[in-house]
Parts: C-alpha cells; structure tokens; sequence
C-alpha cells in the first residue's frame, strides 16, 4: 500500500487550554494527566471542534483515540437519550480500548451511556442495554449492521461519525458493511476518518462519506524510546527453533511473535512448550471467548510471548511491550514498519528481532529501502541462554464467573483477596472486569491456592465460581 504525500502541518499551539473545551473538560485532561497535545491532536482538534470533516492520518499510539473522543463529546447533549455518535473499528480489542477512553474522558459528564456492539457476545445483553437508551455507540460494522437491520439500533439522531483504523477497516473487507452502516446516517453530520495509512480505498470511501473534508496528518510522537533491531538468517529447518534461542538469550519480559500464517503460529507454539517456554496463540481458528482470554493473560503477564497473525493482531495495542519477533519477513515493508513499531513505546527502548531465509532477501531489500538504511545482521551463534530456567511468566490468571452484569467491580475482587483472605497487594496484579466474567492476574506460587480458596469465599457477597487458565491449543 503507498501512501498519499501529505505536506508537513505546521506548528500548532499544543495547550488543551487554547481548544474551546469546557472548564469540566479542561478539569479531567488535568486529572488523567494530558499535559498537552500530541501531534495529531494539535492538528486535528481545532477544525474537528469547528465541526469540519476530516481525514486524519494517525498511527496507532499517537493519540488519536482522545483526538476523535472530545470532539465527539462536544456536541454530546447528555439530556436526550438517543444515538449522537457513532465510532466504527476493525476488531472488537480495538472497540474496547476506544469504549474505556471515550468513558474516562466523559467522566465528569452525569448519565453519559457509552456502549460497545461487536461480534462473539451475545446479542441479547445488548438488545437489553440499548433498550434503555444511549449517547455513543462503539462497534465493528458487522455487529452494528446487525443492530440497525434488527431496529434495534436507530442513527437518526446521529451528529458524529468516526472511522477508527479506517485501513484496517478495509483490509479485513469491510467497504461494503460500513458503505450500509453509513446509508443510514442523517447526511448532515460530521465523520471524523482515522487511518494509519492512505491506500487507494480510503479515497475512495472518502469520496463517498465525507463532505469537503480536510486532510490532516502529523508526524509519529517522538516519545524518546529507541527500537534496537537485530537481523539473523536462517534456513527454514532452523527458523522455529531459533525463536526461541532469541527468547532464551534476550529473556524479554513480554513480546509478540509474527507469523504469516495461521499453522506457523499453531507450529511455534507447539516448539516453544516443548521447550519450557510459555507461549499462546493469537489467530483466527480462536472463537471470542477464547481470544479474550489469550489477551487478557497477555496482557497481565500471566503469558510472556504471544504468537500472532497481523490479522489476528490487528487493533491490538500492549503497553509496555518489550520485543517484536518477525518469524516470517512479510512481503509487505510498512507492515514491517507497523510491526516493530509496537516496541520502543512512551519513552521505553523497544527490541526488533528479525529472521530471513536466502528466499526472503528481496523482501529485506524493500523493507532498506522503506526505512532508508542497511539493515544490520548478527551471528546466529551469539544466542545463549543467559539467566536460569525456562520463560515462565511471573503471573498465572484466575477466571470469575461473574462480570459487570452482578456489579462485580475490581475493587470487590481485590478486596477479596487481600482483605478477606489475606493475600498481600503486590501478589495480585491487573483486574479485568467484562459483562459477565472477570479475569485477575496473581503471583504464579499462589495461584492454585487463591483460586481454591476464591470457591470458598464471597466476592460483592456472592458466591463465585473460579478457575485457573490453563494453556489453550
């Protein structure tokens, strides 16, 4: 995919303070810590405030989730219960991520309803949440068009349209959805059209949606962290096995494999627990609640290494991610590129490790070009285990039966934990709380026992019935 050349946008003032926001606004960027404005957002907000359509070019990272979210807000009438704004994403991960800034940033607004409509969760939660009504709905296009076709969802209130990860929206052949999905919006409204890339589609999908729009891009926030990447060649015997020497040599604390293919994926895992190294699958074959579990632990650092698809990956944002693993070098370089620039996020240095086969060369050759440099290739034979015993993540996740629909909240569960049976903070990590589960991270030596004792004891006064998660294939 080539990009459109966009010209540089020049300097804006970068104060939240200089947007025509609301004192209660202004308040709660202080409170959640916006000192001020990201590139993209300097640049995208005060026209979007002005109620201009836009096509924003924006990676992910860069802020352009809060960049779409207060401009949507602004025209917000908390007072009328009806349908006023309308985010399309490509995965559900994305949604959810979008779903909780967009509610972080309203914080300070009363009876505000944001909701979330994707795939793999039952339809009838959903029927029964929109029933009471809402201001912003957040979804893929395939489960709102399912909502707009049942009547069960209704735009005709709708002032705002925002296309998150417009690129990624297509690659997964989403046109036609999000061409219906738009038929049914009032024609004078404001879309708001977010994409890393500019590829031939998004013109034309601009071309039918967006009224005069103005083209913004910025460049990616220089965050101070620096991406070392390491290139190893190998045969395509020595490939899979490799993956893990690297892991067994640089001891990552948490990264992502790359495979181009779903059974590469389901192969190097296989390898890498034969090795004594804890690793989960991220790809198609999963079902959703599968796939949230295996992000969930990811996430949590009950799992270090994660084998994914870009597919599978896609809208899939880990903070703190310490090495990016091409297994496979794709034939596409700003995939390359999207790739390794996972790492080396908010000021932390970020690890690219790299294999090519002789047959790959050519790839490696356009991904020089596209970064404008040689790439720089190390001896396999520098890759010794250092440190002592497999890759075992520090943390092993507990799953609840029991999520937002009992008012289960993470402060409950905490408290059963160390309130309750005494565990100590620093042995329980992050808290996930969904509809209907809930998922905590714990020190791996205490795992099997909390679990145990969790069956025995309450959590917001309910019994609750709690597992421990083990690997999936």
């Amino acid at each position: 995919m080539t990009e459109s050349p966009r010209p540089p946008v020049p300097a804006q003032p970068t104060d939240f303070a200089s947007l025509p926001l609301s004192p209660a606004t202004l308040a709660t960027l202080a409170r959640l810590g916006y000192q001020s404005m990201t590139p993209i957002q300097a640049a995208s907000l005060p026209p979007a405030l002005l109620g201009r359509d836009l096509i924003a070019q924006a990676q992910t990272g860069s802020g352009k989730t809060a960049a779409f979210a207060l401009a949507l807000l602004t025209q917000l009438n908390p007072r009328h219960f009806g349908v006023q704004s309308l985010v399309l994403c490509p995965t559900r991960e994305l949604a959810d991520q979008v779903t909780t800034e967009i509610r972080r940033l309203a914080s300070a607004e009363d009876n505000l309803k944001v909701v979330t409509l994707c795939g793999g969760v039952p339809l009838r939660g959903q029927l029964a949440t929109l029933e009471h009504g809402a201001h912003v709905v957040v979804g893929t296009p395939g489960r709102v068009m399912d909502h707009l076709e049942r009547g069960s969802l209704r735009l005709d209130a709708l002032r705002t349209l925002v296309l998150d990860e417009a690129d990624r929206m297509l690659d997964m052949g989403f046109f036609d959805d999000i061409a219906t999905v738009v038929r049914q919006c009032p024609p004078q409204r404001q879309t708001l059209l977010f994409s890393a890339t500019y590829p031939e589609g998004i013109a034309q999908l601009a071309a039918r949606i967006l009224r005069d729009p103005l083209t913004v891009t910025a460049a990616p926030v220089q965050q101070g962290g620096r991406i070392e990447e390491r290139w190893y060649e190998v045969t395509e015997a020595q490939r899979l096995h490799t993956v893990g020497r690297l892991l067994a040599h640089f001891r990552p604390a948490s990264s992502i494999a790359f495979c181009n293919t779903k059974a590469q994926c389901a192969d190097l895992v296989a390898v890498l627990r034969a090795q004594g190294i804890d690793a989960l699958a991220l790809h198609g074959d999963l079902d959703q609640r599968e796939r949230d579990q295996v992000l969930v632990r990811f996430a949590n650092r009950s799992c270090p290494v994660l084998v994914a698809t870009d597919v599978a990956a896609r809208g899939l944002d880990v903070a703190n991610l310490a090495a990016v693993i091409n297994v496979d070098t794709t034939a596409d370089a700003e995939v390359h590129i999207h790739r390794i620039g996972r790492t080396g996020r908010a000021g932390e240095d970020g690890l690219a490790l790299n294999l090519a086969s002789l047959d790959e060369m050519g790839r490696v050759g356009r991904i020089e070009q596209l970064q404008g440099k040689e790439v720089r290739w190390y001896p396999l034979d520098e890759l010794t285990p250092t440190g002592s015993g497999p890759l075992l993540a520090p943390m092993v996740t507990l799953h609840l039966q029991g999520g937002r629909k009992e008012k289960i909240r993470p402060g409950d569960v905490l408290g059963a934990l160390t309130a309750d049976l005494g565990y100590t903070r620093e042995q329980v990590g992050k808290i996930n709380v969904n509809e209907w589960s809930t998922y905590v991270a714990v020190d791996r030596a205490i795992a099997e026992q909390a679990a145990s004792r969790l069956n025995h004891t309450k959590v917001k006064g309910k019994s609750v019935k709690v597992r421990v998660l083990t690997d999936l294939a």
